[in-house]
């Protein structure tokens, strides 16, 4: 008996109370409901949910390659012909500096009359610039007729401007969905600049020295004309007082952001410079664009995932991080000993990379009127492209006076001065924004 009521459990007397609630018994605890994990791509469909997103993104996918071929192809295709790679580069950087000033203008122009009256007009002025060079390159037109051309094809719309503006429009009233979209336009223009100078590259030297122009001429033609035939998703123009005035720098918050992409820009350009050399000192020069990739893909996947995060904090915070991080990065690069070493690390520093471009585009467009948005990005990736071509040429210079081991000290020394140039200018940043 003893042993049976020992071995029985044994259970509380409970009383209730008139409510019916049980007076001694423990508390129930229900756990809460976890909310449902949210798919990574789910932010991606809902963006490509609205009509006509998908067909205006397609549409501009051939023209962005082209634009990342256009650099290359010249190059190429003048040293190999010509033998001169300083004529080479000398009329790149007469294209690039054309650009530097038509650019926002043409941005200004679009903002002002549509996208599509402006791309057509223009993408039909760069066509006869590029064939006239094709010309003059095929039959030995004196030097100075190549300069005449290319500064005759750089005034191009930026597509990537374009289609990042579209998105302002399709989604104006949806912060997340414009978060999405800067993080999905960073990696397009990853995979573009990626594709497009490999592409180039085996165009010019496997086919003939002119066939990667002429390519590239004829996907920024089509490219441009599909995307402006996309009319339903098209920003409306806009009047002409809301588009006059003086230059969207005159944004104090703006200029920073501008000034930090060219440090940015010039951390991208002299990263490039230098892997190849690296690579090569390495004795495996053939494997410099597949370890290049790897920089890019970094990027790709981080530029993904971010996109499909929740915004958090401030966008000025954001930045800052994205840039603190990007020059963290790069510093272990001065430590690769080889390409085993050296290829994860690009991945690492790739990924540090495209949070501070999607935060950087975020920026500016709540830094920019709508009015003007085009105009504004359009700046913003102007002075981008200058930062790629000065980093280029300030690592080429590192590398040949200091050796390939001191080459990513070009990349190093930007991304310092970009996070200077954020972090100094985040108060004015804020006071831009409204304290935000």
């Amino acid at each position: 008996m003893i042993l049976f009521l020992a071995s029985r459990p044994v259970v509380p007397t409970v009383r209730r109370t008139r409510s019916g609630a049980a007076r001694g018994a423990a508390p129930s605890t229900v756990p809460a409901p976890r909310p449902p994990r949210r798919p990574l791509l789910a932010p991606y469909r809902r963006l490509f949910a609205a009509p006509g997103a998908l067909a205006f993104t397609l549409a501009a996918l051939a023209g962005r390659v082209a634009g990342a071929m256009l650099g290359v192809s010249i190059v190429v295709m003048i040293a190999t012909v010509r033998d001169s790679y300083a004529l080479a580069g000398a009329v790149s950087a007469t294209g690039l500096a054309v650009t530097a000033v038509t650019g926002p203008l043409l941005g200004r122009l679009v903002d002002r009359h549509g996208q599509a009256r402006v791309a057509v007009p223009a993408v039909a002025v760069f066509a006869l610039g590029a064939t006239a060079t094709l010309l003059c390159v095929h039959y030995g037109a004196p030097a100075w007729a190549l300069f005449v051309c290319a500064a005759g094809s750089s005034g191009v719309p930026s597509l990537g401007s374009m289609t990042r503006a579209r998105w302002a429009s399709v989604h104006r009233d949806d912060a997340a969905a414009r978060h999405t979209a800067n993080s999905f336009e960073q990696v397009v223009d990853e995979v573009c600049f990626m594709a497009g100078p490999a592409l180039a590259m085996v165009l010019c030297t496997a086919v003939f020295p002119e066939a990667g122009l002429a390519t590239a001429a004829v996907l920024l033609v089509v490219g441009t004309l599909l995307f402006a035939a996309q009319r339903r998703t098209e920003p409306p123009p806009q009047p002409r007082t809301a588009t006059a005035g003086g230059s969207p720098l005159r944004s104090p918050g703006l200029r920073i952001v501008v000034i930090t992409f060219l440090a940015t820009g010039a951390v991208f350009g002299s990263m490039e410079v230098a892997t190849v050399a690296a690579v090569e000192s390495y004795g495996q020069g053939s494997a410099s664009s597949a370890v290049l990739a790897l920089q890019a893909a970094g990027s790709c996947a981080a530029g993904l995932v971010f996109g499909a995060l929740p915004v958090r904090g401030s966008a000025v915070t954001r930045f800052l991080a994205g840039v603190a991080a990007m020059a963290v990065a790069i510093l272990p690069l001065l430590t690769a000993t080889g390409p085993a070493t050296l290829a994860p690390l690009l991945f690492v520093a790739g990924m540090a990379t495209a949070p501070t471009m999607i935060s950087g585009m975020t920026l500016i467009h709540r830094l920019t009127p709508p009015a003007r948005l085009n105009e504004g990005m359009t700046t913003a990736y102007t002075g981008l492209l200058i930062g790629i071509s000065a980093g280029a040429a300030t690592a080429g210079w590192t590398v040949d006076h200091l050796g390939a081991g001191a080459g990513y000290t070009a990349p190093a020394t930007a991304a310092a001065l970009a996070l200077l140039a954020a972090a100094s200018g985040s108060g004015r940043l804020r006071r831009s924004l409204g304290g935000a």
